[in-house]
């Protein structure tokens, strides 16, 4: 996983907690990319942080909120968010009745339209054309254009002004390596904030093989290392036991 080469401590980028990390960087009325999907690969030190800060007024961009009182509903339930660019909202009960209270702006929009629009954003790309979402809601209000017979709608690319991520791996160059399905977002996330800070379970103390890189340090900024913690489920689901009921 790892090359032996220390990294130097000129070049480290860790911190030694995620307030600490967040400190300079969350004022009201910022916009704030996170990854995670459901409350896998959520960075949970990272979101406390935030909701301990006290800032209001956020924009958030994630797949979804996360649930009651887990992950990115935290922010919810300390009435941080003003606006949410989301795919999938469905598991927050709490979000549903903040936006039918008025209380919530919210701008939906189809799950891989929501990562070419953060992948566009840490690419450098102001906008792009899809076919997905026209003659729906989504494409309301937004430029349309035909190309080789067809109508596509214009999307625009997502730069936030802070990137949170949750890594499994990392070296203190910031290399990050994800685990499994807790990659998810996580990388389209880490290239599209103007500052991105990520969470990691294990730092190295070498620089992780650069074969197995999947987001390079030149785009993370700060570093810290996650506290040990149970990982929620969101649902749990199994089989019963063969014999069980004899």
């Amino acid at each position: 996983m790892s090359c032996t080469a220390a990294v130097s401590n000129e070049r480290t980028k860790q911190y030694g907690s995620a307030a600490d990390a967040l400190a300079d960087v969350l004022t009201d009325g910022i916009t704030i990319a996170v990854g995670g999907f459901g409350l896998s690969g959520n960075p949970n030190d990272l979101i406390e942080a935030v909701r301990d800060s006290g800032v209001r007024d956020l924009t958030i961009v994630s797949n979804n909120m996360g649930v009651d009182g887990k992950g990115l509903g935290l922010l919810l339930e300390n009435r941080q968010v003003r606006k949410v660019i989301a795919s999938y909202v469905g598991e927050n009960k709490l979000f549903a009745q903040q936006y039918l209270d008025g209380e919530l702006e919210v701008e939906f929009a189809p799950q891989g339209t929501l990562a070419e629009r953060m992948r566009a954003g840490g690419a450098g790309i102001p906008a792009f054309y899809t076919a997905t979402g026209v003659g729906t809601p989504v494409a309301e209000g937004k430029p349309h254009a035909e190309f080789d017979g067809r109508t596509y709608v214009q999307e625009r690319g997502i730069v936030a002004d802070l990137a949170l991520v949750h890594a499994h791996t990392a070296d203190r160059a910031g290399n990050l390596v994800y685990r499994k399905t807790s990659r998810n977002f996580n990388p389209l996330v880490a290239t599209c904030g103007r500052v991105c800070v990520a969470e990691t379970e294990v730092l190295l103390d070498g620089y992780v093989d650069p074969d197995l890189v999947i987001t390079p340090g030149v785009f993370v900024d700060r570093l810290v290392v996650a506290r040990e913690r149970v990982k929620e489920i969101e649902k749990l689901t199994v089989r019963p036991r063969a014999g069980a009921e004899a």
